[in-house]
């Protein structure tokens, strides 16, 4: 049996959590305020998940990158592999805020989404 210790961000109050496992199940739960900071403490312990932020490059856009997040919590476990992912794409401007970027993620049905606007470039206007 083992006592593992976490800080709720579900909510302002951030309680403190304590949870004791025992043969990788969870055996009790305690010190959360509210239902949520129980299915936080336990998601925590069994199943931790996270919104991945980043940037996907631009081709031809007024900026050199877009700013992207997932469109659910992804396995903290698969972040690195995920950035790995992102980091291979480029985009053609224009982008709106919401257009899909990469659907799919890792077979997660996870779609990294847009959350700028991007313009186009008119080369022309730079001769």
């Amino acid at each position: 049996m083992r006592r593992i210790y976490v800080k709720c961000i579900i909510c302002p109050i951030g309680c403190d959590i304590t949870v004791t496992l025992g043969e990788n199940k969870v055996l009790s739960i305690e010190g959360n305020e509210c239902p949520r900071g129980l299915e936080y403490a336990r998601n925590e312990i069994l199943n931790p998940r996270r919104y991945l932020m980043t940037v996907v490059r631009v081709r031809n856009g007024d900026l050199p990158v877009v700013s992207v997040k997932s469109s659910k919590p992804i396995p903290k476990k698969l972040i690195k592999r995920a950035m790995m992912e992102i980091a291979k794409i480029e985009v053609k401007a224009p982008i709106r805020i919401g257009d899909i970027i990469i659907k799919n993620l890792l077979g997660l049905d996870v779609n990294i989404i847009a959350t700028r606007e991007v313009k186009k470039i008119d080369k022309k206007s730079y001769s």
